[in-house]
């Protein structure tokens, strides 16, 4: 299978979870890689897992120094990019009387703002005719509690994939949005729960799921593909909710 020969992408938070699985998916068909993190040794360790033809790239996506020297970096490993993924990103919760202004800066940084700077430093690099994707999620078409920042913040990404590919209709860069529901990810152990409390949240996260289970990265990775390669050419704009009908039955 080799729908990405010759093609190069970039994937942004690519040493965990739904980015490290695209990343080895993009591999398989054929692609070369560069994943960004802001954790030196994991992404030594995503190197070494994923092998073949990948770069590592040390950059902090909430920062906009790391943002705005990511450019130069990317230029000295390819003088072009077919694909961006845009997949950094975290997810923190919390009720709005206790929501404080780092809570809202930390994650606006990163998933929307961090997002944003990246794309326009990167667009100059982007080959006409190329493909960014977004990786949103499910909570910007819900009303969940507790979700109210994080949940804008997917919802500003959404908007994105329209409003771009409307400005970048000149180049045929497509501007497309994956919205995951649950997936087995580290975001889980990153919450700050109690033990017993995460296994508490998964289990009614889960019962919400039609198919019964959380997603694996890999189908989420899947759906980046489609997205990356050229049977999407005609797709635009658009958003594919991979969530095992958790808002859609």
């Amino acid at each position: 299978m080799n729908r990405l020969q010759n093609k190069t992408a970039l994937i942004t938070g690519g040493n965990s979870g739904i980015g490290f699985a695209t990343a080895k998916e993009f591999l398989e068909q054929g692609a070369t890689v560069i994943i960004t993190g802001r954790n030196q040794a994991s992404l030594d360790e995503a190197k070494q897992a994923l092998q073949g033809k990948v770069f590592t790239i040390l950059s902090n996506s909430s920062n906009l120094n790391d943002v705005r020297a990511l450019r130069k970096q990317v230029e000295e490993i390819s003088p072009a990019l077919d694909i961006v993924f845009i997949n950094a990103g975290i997810g923190k919760f919390a009720p709005i009387e206790a929501v404080t202004e780092e809570h809202y800066d930390e994650q606006f940084n990163v998933n929307v703002k961090g997002a944003y700077f990246t794309i326009q430093q990167l667009l100059p690099l982007i080959n006409d005719g190329g493909s960014i994707i977004l990786n949103t999620s499910v909570n910007a078409h819900m009303g969940m509690a507790n979700s109210s920042v994080y949940s804008a913040t997917k919802a500003a990404l959404l908007t994105l994939a329209r409003t771009l590919s409307a400005e970048l209709l000149h180049r045929r860069i497509r501007v497309n949005a994956i919205s995951p529901g649950p997936v087995t990810t580290p975001i889980f152990d990153k919450l700050g729960m109690a033990a017993d409390e995460k296994e508490g949240l998964k289990t009614a996260v889960q019962s919400k799921v039609p198919l019964g289970r959380f997603g694996d990265p890999a189908e989420i990775a899947r759906v980046a593909t489609f997205f990356a390669s050229d049977d999407s050419t005609f797709v635009l704009g658009t958003e594919i909710i991979a969530d095992g009908g958790m808002i859609t039955l």
